[in-house]
């Protein structure tokens, strides 16, 4: 143990007598509050941006083929299924699923309500997986490429809006090219969602391809597109490129980010806010921190005349009352972690606080918990901190052994 660890520990000792005790004390509280807050905020930010790019993502995919359009439409034209990508495209690195589809604007017409749909044609090939933790009631479509089937799905807000509920039969209109009259077709609800995106929710029902391909009057191998689906979505923007490249100048590729721009520059934001709370919790830390480094050093004034009065250097004097402050900033760490660990785990087994859905589009507080996070926010806080307290330290070389003895 070498001289400064050995004095320091010793400013430090359990004594009663201690008069920077209460104050070490508050230094520790301090720290642990703002790390417990900073790694929570990131937590919830980024748990609520992952659900909300989810659900997004749920309704449609990470990147979108269709022909080339010149103005954007619900209804893009029909190209053959029968493409080189297809259905090969998740043997690529870092491609997960390719599906296709189709869409058709129409009517949901009722008794008493008329509501404006988008009906999503999809096929054998559709990946349920994000569906499937959605549905509430029933089951999702069961899509067969040789039979074509009624049933379709839609949310619980159109559900409760139109006044249907589950096996019920509803009646859909549809706006065909060259005929005067709209065009009905009758489906039965096979299953009931809800997401919480109350924009999506209400304006998507899935249904099988094949009605879209004969209200269109398009053959049995033609499709309004494909969806891709990606591992990684950090990588959207690469894979995009790559899928953009990879099938040919006569078709175009869009990501989910290029489709909803809006919705995404909107998450993008959230981070401001984690920035303005990382800054404030760590510079309030850090002035506790300094206010009480101020104290032990004025406490502990007689102590460091006698150590200059003996011939220790004021580097090594700073360093004693450096490794105080490290072992407190430490102290708040542990305990900051733990409090913050423990209620993100109760968050996530037991989702004890909830939030309005309609409100937030989620209906607890979500949670990402990331090692990654961890990390990044505990080096930064013992780095900057410590940072923070080199200045004061200074004040040490201002002290005459003299002076402080003599008054002590």
């Amino acid at each position: 143990m070498n001289f400064e660890f050995f004095i320091a520990s010793r400013i430090l000792s359990k004594s009663k007598a201690n008069f920077s005790k209460p104050i070490v004390r508050l230094g520790t509280i301090s720290v642990a509050l703002g790390l417990a807050v900073m790694i929570i905020s990131i937590a919830i930010v980024t748990g609520f941006q992952k659900q909300i790019k989810d659900k997004v993502i749920g309704f449609g995919s990470h990147i979108t083929i269709t022909n080339f359009e010149i103005n954007s439409s619900y209804e893009p034209s029909p190209l053959s299924i029968h493409q080189p990508f297809y259905p090969s495209f998740d043997s690529i690195e870092g491609i997960r699923h390719i599906q296709v589809f189709a869409n058709k604007a129409g009517i949901i017409k009722t008794d008493e309500q008329i509501e404006g749909v988008i009906l999503k044609g999809i096929g054998s090939d559709y990946d349920w997986s994000f569906f499937e933790e959605k549905i509430i009631e029933g089951r999702h479509l069961v899509v067969n490429d040789s039979v074509r089937t009624d049933d379709i799905i839609i949310s619980k807000s159109l559900a409760s809006l139109l006044k249907l509920k589950l096996r019920d039969d509803l009646r859909m209109y549809f706006v065909i090219q060259d005929e005067m009259q709209p065009r009905g077709r009758k489906f039965n609800i096979c299953g009931i969602f809800e997401t919480g995106l109350e924009e999506f929710d209400k304006l998507y029902v899935f249904g099988d391809i094949y009605h879209i391909r004969k209200l269109n009057k398009w053959e049995d191998d033609q499709v309004g597109g494909f969806e891709v689906l990606i591992e990684d979505f950090n990588q959207i923007d690469e894979m995009g490129y790559l899928v953009y490249n990879y099938i040919g100048y006569n078709l175009d590729a869009k990501t989910i980010k290029q489709q909803q721009p809006q919705i995404f520059e909107w998450l993008s934001l959230q981070d401001i806010n984690v920035i303005v709370i990382i800054a404030l919790m760590v510079m309030v830390a850090g002035i506790t921190m300094i206010s009480t480094l101020l104290i032990l050093i004025l406490e502990k004034t007689n102590m460091i005349g006698t150590l200059k009065a003996f011939g220790t250097r004021n580097k090594s004097i700073r360093q004693i009352f450096m490794y105080n402050a490290v072992y407190i900033i430490g102290k708040g760490l542990l305990w900051g972690n733990i409090v913050a660990l423990g209620l993100c785990m109760l968050q996530i087994k037991t989702g004890i606080f909830k939030l309005n859905q309609e409100s937030y589009y989620v209906s607890q507080i979500p949670v990402n918990l990331q090692l990654s996070h961890f990390l990044i926010v505990n080096a930064g806080t013992l780095i900057v901190c410590t940072l923070m307290l080199i200045i004061p330290t200074y004040i040490i070389t201002k002290i005459s052994p003299v002076k402080a003895i003599r008054f002590s």
